[in-house]
């Protein structure tokens, strides 16, 4: 056995809610999906034909070359497939819409010569990729949304927490996950979620018509009751004559 290790990032994907479709539903939206995954993955910059690709049965784990830069991974390849994604959804059925959990993490692995992957950092991917927190967040996100993306802690730390270009640490919030044996914090995203639209301004108040005209000198004449007479002018003077019977 080969125990040489190599430092690689590993990212998978599972399709929500693909259980119940099918056959020939879920044959179709793995197609799609793979489809799409290469064209993120060449938009990118990263050699799809040199990742190593693992079917997980709804979705796919890919072992991606050494040496690719991780930030690739988070932009623009989760924008590139995010929007993929939604442009498919616009003329899919619903046994054929996809969105997706998509998880990141990178460490040392076993990589065998028939291409054979190993090692914990497979098994921290597979919990990043069931979490409750990345589930709960894609189920209540709007349909439009198509992906919701997990990071270990590693991965931020090591890749998103600098900021560099097209990482925006403050798109992310920390959670934390229990699946099976592991325990951990990791950092949660919804890809191509739209911001919250802003609450439209209030309408200014009506300003009150003044009771007179503003014409210079113009002035209101009004009965009041006992026989007098009100005069008001425009600047709020009221002049009050009562008008005496003989």
């Amino acid at each position: 056995m080969n125990d040489e290790l190599e430092y690689r990032a590993v990212l998978a994907v599972d399709i929500e809610r693909s259980a119940g479709r099918g056959d020939r539903a879920l044959l179709e939206i793995r197609a799609r999906l793979t489809e799409m995954l290469e064209e993120a993955f060449e938009a990118s910059g990263v050699d799809w034909s040199a990742c190593l690709r693992h079917d997980l049965g709804d979705g796919l784990r890919v072992t991606t070359p050494a040496g690719t830069r991780k930030a690739a991974l988070v932009h623009p390849l989760v924008p590139e497939l995010a929007l993929r994604l939604r442009t498919y959804n616009r003329g899919a059925g619903p046994l054929t819409r996809i969105r997706v959990r998509i998880a990141l993490h990178a460490g040392d692995v076993h990589v065998s010569p028939d291409g054979t992957v190993a090692g914990s950092p497979l098994e921290v991917l597979a919990r990043l990729l069931d979490a409750p927190p990345a589930r709960a967040a894609l189920a209540g996100a709007p349909e439009t949304v198509p992906a919701s993306l997990l990071l270990s802690g590693h991965f931020y730390d090591e890749t998103v927490r600098h900021g560099h270009l097209g990482l925006f640490p403050e798109d992310f919030r920390k959670v934390g996950f229990t699946v099976k044996e592991h325990t951990a914090d990791a950092w949660l995203q919804l890809p191509g979620r739209q911001p919250p639209a802003e609450a439209a301004p209030e309408p200014a108040e009506a300003q009150e018509e003044p009771a007179c005209s503003e014409t210079a000198g113009s002035k209101m004449v009004n009965k009041a009751s006992g026989h007098g007479v009100v005069y008001a002018t425009q600047h709020g003077t009221q002049h009050i004559r009562i008008e005496r019977k003989h």
